[in-house]
């Protein structure tokens, strides 16, 4: 059967935003809605029921609705766990979200819904080996292999933010000491700042915050780095060499054609990337050696989620 020409949904549920677009085939966004993040379980719910039924009164011949979670999502798009959604717990999110929308859903883990959008239609078209790391609130990661999504046996695959990185560092928001996300996630970057910022190392990032520490976020480290204020730019060479130093140990493990950068940092491009290729070429075992395996940025930028989420979904609209 010939895929429906109606548009689909994409739902990007992270955990700062939920982020709720519909997509048209060549991947247009024809509307977008979004709203914070809820914590509690029923309200988000009912958030992401709200946000589908505004666009659905504007387009009610969407066809189906595809989920992006960031968490543990198996097959069957339940949600077992999701460490910076704290009570999204167990939960049978394509079941549910089934019954109250009166669609077909499918649901899956948000950094390989990314990677699908990127392949479908992004800066991984084409590509049959290659990385896509999201960089938000936590860190995602999708990988791609011989041109599809490895999902691992239970679908859980990929969770690269919770690779124990340094035992020693700071408890991950799952509880654990010293994953990768702890140092190369949004948050961590924010965390960094405030912490240069208070012993008085970082004038200019503080002065964006409008002199309150506690307000500092990432987002100010990288409007003072892309406007060449000196303290701003060496708090993110010094976020990109941990970033790096993962994008090297998943390369030597995975041998990717390509990384591909989604998340909300990637809007920063090459006063973020730029550092990055310069620190990851350090870390990758015989770089002078090997074919370059080039960072680029997400081609769907931030909508890397929704697009790829609605891609997903597409196959359900027959």
């Amino acid at each position: 059967m010939t895929p429906s020409a109606s548009p689909t949904v994409g739902i990007d549920l992270g955990g700062t935003n939920v982020r709720v677009a519909v997509v048209d085939r060549d991947a247009r966004v024809l509307a977008e809605e979004r709203s914070p993040t809820p914590l509690e379980w029923p309200a988000l719910h009912e958030t992401i029921v709200e946000l589908v039924g505004r666009l659905r009164a504007a387009r009610p011949d969407l066809a189906a609705v595809g989920v992006g979670a960031a968490g543990l999502v198996d097959r069957s798009g339940a949600v077992h766990y999701a460490p910076n959604i704290p009570k999204l717990i167990r939960v049978p999110l394509q079941e549910i979200l089934t019954q109250s929308l009166g669609v077909p859903v499918v649901v899956d883990n948000d950094a390989n819904v990314a990677a699908w959008g990127e392949l479908c239609h992004g800066a991984a078209r084409g590509i049959s080996h290659g990385l896509v790391i999201t960089l938000g609130t936590g860190v995602g990661g999708g990988i791609i292999s011989d041109g599809h999504i490895v999902r691992g046996a239970h679908g859980f695959a990929a969770e690269v933010g919770h690779w124990q990185f340094d035992p020693l560092g700071p408890t991950c928001a799952c509880g654990e000491p010293g994953h990768w996300e702890t140092a190369a996630s949004g948050s961590a970057l924010g965390e960094l700042a405030r912490a240069r910022v208070l012993a008085g190392e970082a004038p200019n990032v503080l002065a964006r915050a409008g002199g309150d520490a506690s307000a500092v976020t990432g987002v100010h480290v990288g409007e003072s780095a892309a406007a060449g204020d000196a303290d701003g730019r060496d708090l993110l060479a010094v976020y990109a060499r941990q970033v790096a130093l993962g994008f090297a140990g998943l390369a030597n493990i995975v041998d990717p054609e390509l990384i591909v950068v989604s998340g909300g940092l990637v809007e920063l491009g090459d006063v973020l990337l730029g550092p990055l290729r310069e620190a990851f070429g350090a870390h990758l075992e015989g770089w002078r050696y090997r074919p370059a395996i080039p960072i680029v940025a997400a081609a769907l930028g931030e909508r890397a989620g929704v697009v790829g989420a609605a891609a997903l979904a597409r196959d359900l609209a027959r």
